[in-house]
């Protein structure tokens, strides 16, 4: 019986519960899209291109691992855990002979791959240009359709892709950075793939020239294994497998090439995943405190209705149980239509992740039925428990009491309500004073923003409170408006409850936007402050292309520069990351100054590291102490640490010599090059001529590129954030609103008191000013407070960098908001007769 009747309610309430619906279908819309990341992230096809003819392709082991055994009350527990490395892996050539014995092989071909951009204006059309030997063409495999294969030094073949861009053919010449100098080459010919290559550009190199750009001699990228003619590559495999035992290489056929193909698609799987998980999340939590608000509003729209309920002897679980089935069945309608939009938009949030670069277009989106179920119970489970929680006073009180608050709101909230906001209150100020001593970007990052929900979660809580402390303050300038001034007073105070589900969202848009905008400007304002502080060379080499080769440097050593090259990497201490450099130890004091705490970096050597004290307190190291660290491609190595350094921020937490990490990154190229010298800008520009999309800027210009890369960077989680905070700004809107339609009979009433339509407009302005004064308070305090402490923890100093035209926007985007939803229904409301309206049924 009740759910007949709660259809029935629904059915002739279609009004009411429309901005419920709004609500619970922009949840499930936002779900379910990150959802759709999560699944790409777990699921994602990663498709081999160059491996196409390698039934089975033998690479290296890509991951640290570490196990533990601890003994407990007689039993034995092992514990194995693995973290992908930064860099690729190399493999040793000798096991080549290993696997041509292996029984059913019928070629081993190696592989060398390494970056190699060819410097056309036509470039590559967004393909990442790789350099190979001729000899591993065969994997694809590639075929000649001109000209001849690679045979000296200085010849290359070039793909069709790339010939009929650049239009070149046989003859031409073209000039190749890779990992050394730039060379020009002689083209001998194309190649075309036999099968379809869409996401690289491939250049084939003679053998000889090849591993001598590769640099890694005696080692390879893998091994495309071809099976004898009518072998089963199944029992090849498994034969392979048997022949490595003992050695850390790793098998893969079928859809497993393509990882090992593609290593930025296999990373971006795991960013993919943490990115959907804390999107979806906080999309959640966001939810539930949004929706809760206008489930309230809803239950107190229809408060007289429920009491009358009571009142003709419906018990407390029978009014729960409608309410319940109620908000399961729009829970359903708007969990179903919110699910079918969040595909779609799910696929354009991929589609802007792949724009900025976040993740590859090798990575292939998955869509599988799991997220728009998950949305769908996360939907009506969000719903019901709004229902639950917006109608437990009603079904709980008696009658005769349900009856009188249906004409007036209580003069203060109940008694639980206030311990509970009371305690997410002490909740997140705790989350605030840990976010002081969180010095890793990481374990900083999720606690902000749960910070902010949490805060605005016990601001939704003592809302009421909250409002009648603002009315106390704001009484007297309101009285002085005039008469709508004084009506917005007595409403505020009189309607206290309803005014707070106006000021929870607002306030959540105004803390979340504010935190999301100035948490990157705050790191990254830190970060540049630190270089800036730090180097103090008189110029900067940078490159338009893949980094600036190490012969330049040693060009401008020949005339007695003193010349510092930085090549970037992250490695591994245990299983812990660590973004690292390797820098030219040689006159290092008069280029750059991390500002070193203890040690020196006179030490700093092939046998030792600098680490900065982020590090050195979380590894418990000093001058002296010996330090275990996973380079970038995998390769261990044990160093003593010479140096701590307080610029960590800026410059990374460990610090290498040059000579040590350039072997082991995919890119030996540096990615910025100091130099100190009394030459000038335009003399360092000519002794470097040779070298085309070499730079050489001010510090202060640099700083600026810098800048502009982070803002890039940044736009990913602007990105990220940005649909949860445009889903608070419809839960904004809609919930104003609702506040407002639900006043009808009151300026109704007014009007026919003697208020004109135009003071009745008035005072809808100043209580809408006076929520968004308010909310913005509450909202500017919380992130404040969230700012400052993770300014404190990250960069050692309270003082978050907050952008005044920006938060102005903000605030100004809130305040348009919260006019134009209380704008536009009550001037709807007013165009009906107050007659009508005032003798209407209710």
């Amino acid at each position: 019986m009740m759910l007949r009747y709660a259809l029935r309610t629904v059915r002739a309430r279609k009004a009411g519960f429309l901005g419920a619906f709004l609500a619970l279908m922009c949840a499930a819309a936002l779900i379910t899209a990150c959802g759709t990341l999560l699944d790409t992230g777990l699921r994602g096809t990663i498709r081999t291109e160059r491996y196409a003819a390698a039934p089975v392709v033998i690479s290296a082991d890509q991951y640290v691992h570490r196990t533990t055994v601890k003994h407990k009350h007689g039993k034995t527990k092992v514990k194995h855990k693995a973290k992908p490395i930064a860099e690729r892996a190399w493999l040793p050539g000798r096991l080549r002979d290993t696997l041509a014995r292996t029984p059913g092989v019928a070629r081993v071909v190696p592989e060398l791959t390494f970056p190699a951009q060819p410097t056309t204006p036509a470039g590559t059309g967004g393909r990442t240009a790789h350099g190979h030997a001729w000899d591993s063409a065969a994997l694809t495999p590639y075929r000649l359709t001109a000209g001849h294969a690679p045979m000296a030094a200085g010849d290359l073949v070039i793909d069709a892709d790339l010939a009929a861009r650049a239009r070149l053919r046989p003859g031409d010449r073209l000039t190749v950075q890779s990992t050394r100098a730039p060379r020009s080459y002689r083209i001998t010919g194309v190649a075309t793939p036999a099968t379809p290559v869409r996401h690289q550009t491939s250049l084939f190199f003679s053998g000889a020239e090849a591993r001598r750009l590769a640099a890694h001699p005696g080692r390879v990228t893998a091994f495309g294994v071809l099976p004898a003619k009518g072998t089963d590559p199944e029992g090849v495999r498994r034969a392979v497998t048997r022949a490595l035992h003992g050695t850390t290489a790793q098998v893969s056929t079928g859809e497993g090439r393509g990882p090992v193909e593609f290593l930025d698609a296999a990373a971006a799987r795991t960013r993919l995943v943490s990115m959907g998980a804390a999107m979806g999340g906080t999309s959640l939590l966001v939810a539930v405190l949004v929706v809760v608000g206008t489930f309230g509003l809803t239950v107190r729209q229809r408060h007289r209705e429920l009491a009358l309920l009571r009142a003709v002897a419906a018990t407390s679980g029978q009014v729960r149980g409608l309410l319940g089935r109620e908000a399961l069945i729009v829970g359903a309608a708007a969990g179903t239509a919110g699910a079918l939009l969040g595909l779609p938009l799910g696929d354009w949030l991929y589609s802007r992740f792949v724009a900025l670069g976040a993740v590859p277009d090798t990575l292939e989106r998955t869509v599988g039925v799991f997220p728009p179920l998950v949305a769908l119970v996360a939907t009506l489970l969000a719903a019901w428990t709004a229902a639950r929680i917006a109608g437990h006073r009603i079904a709980r009180i008696r009658p005769a009491e349900a009856l009188a608050e249906a004409r007036t709101e209580r003069s203060r909230p109940a008694l639980g309500r206030i311990a509970a906001g009371l305690l997410l209150l002490a909740g997140g100020t705790v989350l605030v004073v840990v976010l002081t001593v969180l010095r890793t970007e990481p374990a900083s990052t999720p606690v902000t923003f749960l910070a902010v929900v949490v805060l605005s979660t016990s601001v939704a809580l003592l809302g009421p409170l909250l409002v009648r402390a603002a009315v106390l303050l704001l009484a007297g300038p309101l009285r002085l408006t005039g008469h709508g001034g004084r009506l917005a007073t007595a409403n505020l105070r009189g309607n206290a409850a309803r005014m707070a589900s106006v000021v929870t969202p607002l306030t959540l848009l105004v803390g979340m936007t504010c935190t999301v905008l100035f948490v990157q400007e705050t790191l990254g304002h830190a970060a540049r402050a630190q270089v800036r502080e730090g180097v103090r060379a008189d110029w900067v080499v940078a490159a338009r292309g893949p980094g600036v080769p190490g012969e330049a440097a040693g060009r401008l050593r020949a005339r007695h520069d003193t010349v510092t090259e930085v090549v970037r990497t992250t490695v591994r201490v245990g299983l812990d990351k660590y973004p690292a450099q390797g820098v030219t130890p040689a006159g290092l004091t008069r280029t750059w100054d991390p500002e070193v705490t203890a040690g020196s970096l006179d030490r700093l050597g092939p046998g030792t590291v600098a680490v900065s004290e982020v590090a050195a307190d979380q590894q418990h190291l000093r001058p002296g102490s010996p330090l275990n660290v996973t380079l970038g491609d995998g390769t261990p190595a044990t160093l003593t640490v010479a140096a701590v350094y307080a610029k960590g921020l800026g410059f990374g937490d460990l610090t290498f010599d040059h000579g040590l990490v350039a072997p082991h990154v995919d890119n030996p190229l540096a990615s910025s090059v100091l130099v100190s010298t009394a030459r000038t800008q335009g003399e360092l520009a000519n002794t470097l001529r040779e070298f085309p999309g070499l730079r050489v800027l001010s510090p202060a210009a640099a700083d600026a590129l810098q800048a502009d890369q982070e803002r890039t960077n940044a736009e990913v989680g602007y990105l990220a954030m940005g649909l949860v905070l445009a889903f608070t700004a419809i839960a904004v809107g809609n919930t104003l609103a609702m506040s407002v339609a639900e006043r009808v009979r009151e300026f109704a009433l007014l009007r026919l008191a003697g208020a004109t339509r135009r003071q009745v407009l008035r005072m809808l302005r100043t209580e809408a000013l006076s929520v968004l004064f308010l909310a913005t308070s509450l909202g500017s305090g919380i992130a404040l407070a969230v700012l400052t402490a993770f300014s404190l923890g990250m960069t050692g100093r309270a003082a978050p960098t907050v952008t005044p035209l920006l938060y102005a926007g903000v605030v100004g985007f809130a305040g348009l908001l919260a006019l134009v939803a209380s704008a536009v229904p009550g001037r709807t409301a007013l165009r009906v007769r107050p007659v009508t309206v005032a003798t209407a049924k209710e």
